[in-house]
This record gives C-alpha cells, structure tokens and sequence, in this order.
C-alpha cells in the first residue's frame, strides 16, 4: 500500500509542478489554489508511506516519479523540447524509480 501512496504522491507532485506553471508566478489565483492543494496532497501520502518505506527510497521514488510525468507533460502538453538525450534521461529515471521498487526499501 505505501508503494501505491507514493505513485499518487508522484502524481499529485506532477500536477502540483503543472499548477505552479500556471500559476504565473503566483499571480492566477485557480492555479495557485491548485498548487496548494497538490502540494499538501503529495507531501501528505509521502509522509503517509514514511510510516513503512525507508526515507531515501520514498524520497528518490517520489521524486523521480514527480520529475518524469514533469518532463513528459511539458514534452506532450506544453511543447517543450522532446530530444532523443532529454527522452533517455527520462527513461533512465524511470528505470531508477523501478529499481527502488524492486529494491524494496521497507524500514
């Protein structure tokens, strides 16, 4: 269950990263809301899953999953740069995300 707490804490992290975006530099108030909500979102299911997953491997998971659904909304979404080296450099995360997993990590 923790491991599923930390995909939806990624998740969440991902929208929380797309709403500060839209935020506008904290000047657009519907995504500055939204950047709060996710924010308390996803930090609250990483504290969540602290309870039976070690720090450093819910840390680096959570974060990995936040920074490639980042990168790939940009790539998809916002038409950010989508090269072969920034596309395996994501890849590479996620293969370190599921790493982790295999790893286990439980305290």
């Amino acid at each position: 269950m923790a491991w599923v707490m930390i995909i939806v804490a990624g998740l969440f992290e991902v929208a929380m990263a797309y709403s500060l975006k839209l935020s506008n530099g904290f000047t657009a108030p519907l995504p500055t809301l939204g950047f709060g909500v996710f924010a308390v979102l996803s930090f609250g299911l990483l504290a969540f899953s602290l309870k039976s997953l070690d720090v450093g491997t819910a840390y680096a998971a959570w974060t990995g999953i936040g920074a490639v659904g980042t990168a790939a909304l940009g790539m998809i979404f916002l038409g950010e740069d989508a090269s072969l080296i920034k596309i395996a450099s994501v890849l590479l995360i996620l293969g370190g995300v599921v790493g982790l997993h295999l790893a286990g990590g439980h305290s």
